[in-house]
């Protein structure tokens, strides 16, 4: 039977690894954006910036960036080191695709990827400078392949039949617009864990595109029975599970993001079913990532450790990457 010995969940965003001096490349794509969610509702950047007022020019000098980012790589430097004091056999990793591996002709709500190789690459776009250089974060450039845990897939698929229609995938597919793992996979393997995860089960949450989109009570199911599954396996003793992505963005909401950190503190769910579903836009559907988690921690009884919450906003409308790093043991 396997023990789950480490729970944890990171931020992934390209600000992480883009030096603040050039944060202000993704803040002219937002300042060019007409359509920026939050609080349920769709912005343009100027609408958005009267919304907030009197905003976050405060926020966006470059000194505050600087420290908003060292205090980034200190968290991750935390949680690496707790991976390392643990050392976990396997990992499974709970994170989404944002039509970097499926596409708009298969978009499955839940998909467990069972390959014994998982390949890792950049992923360059044509207009987006700001995210172009970040993506050394998210890969190395010739590409990397990485160790599936099988068996430990097909038991969770086996595990879970009972209770979840979910899809499966042992290569990446034939349509992708990308021969990789999503990036929220590969920010984990590759900078993370420095190039160097023990065998791992990608679980591919659809948090983005509708119409199948799991709500937070399904979501929060889920994580208990994954738990239950990963308890019954045989073939590992020491197995980690892993949320990657969130909390707030592209417009940082603190008031949501404490409200989501209260909830793991405390393990309370219900609080987490009472947020609306039309929160989860854009890149905050991804604190739905850390929802199996959270639920799955709480079913192992195990205590919250919050490593840091750090804002980091681009732009005097409030846009930026609200980032997140904790642990459960």
């Amino acid at each position: 039977m396997a023990d789950i010995v480490l729970g944890m969940g990171a931020a992934h965003g390209p600000l992480m690894t883009t030096p603040p001096e050039q944060w202000d490349l993704r803040a002219k794509a937002d300042r060019e954006n007409k359509s920026h969610w939050f609080r349920g509702k769709s912005y343009d950047f100027e609408s958005l910036l009267k919304e907030r007022a009197p905003g976050f020019a405060d926020q966006v000098a470059l000194d505050v960036r600087k420290e908003r980012h060292a205090r980034c790589q200190v968290a991750l430097q935390k949680l690496r080191d707790k991976f390392a004091e643990v050392n976990p056999e396997a990992i499974v990793i709970i994170g989404n695709d944002q039509r970097e591996f499926f596409t708009p002709q298969m978009t499955p709500a839940i998909t467990v990827y069972r390959g014994k190789e998982i390949y890792n690459i950049q992923h360059m776009h044509e207009t987006s400078p700001g995210l172009n250089i970040a993506e050394p974060g998210n890969a190395p450039e010739q590409g990397v392949t990485y160790e599936g845990a099988t068996e430990l897939a097909d038991h969770i698929l086996d595990s879970l039949n009972d209770h979840f229609d979910l899809n499966q995938c042992d290569t990446t597919p034939k349509n992708s617009i990308r021969p990789g793992i999503p990036h929220a996979y590969g920010f984990l393997y590759h900078t993370l864990l420095r190039g160097a995860p023990p065998p791992s089960v990608p679980v591919i949450l659809n948090v983005h595109f509708p119409h199948n989109v799991p709500k937070t009570p399904r979501i929060l199911e889920f994580g208990k029975h994954l738990q239950k599954a990963i308890k019954s396996f045989t073939g590992y003793k020491r197995v980690a599970m892993m949320a990657s992505g969130g909390l707030s963005h592209f417009v940082i909401d603190e008031d949501l993001d404490a409200k989501v950190i209260r909830a793991m503190e405390t393990g309370d769910e219900e609080s987490l079913k009472q947020i609306p579903e039309g929160i989860f836009k854009v890149g905050t559907a991804e604190i739905k990532n850390w929802f199996p988690l959270i639920s799955a921690m709480n079913a192992e009884g195990r205590k919250y450790h919050q490593v840091d919450y750090v804002p980091c906003y681009r732009s005097e409308a409030g846009t930026g990457n609200a980032m997140a790093f904790c642990y459960w043991e």
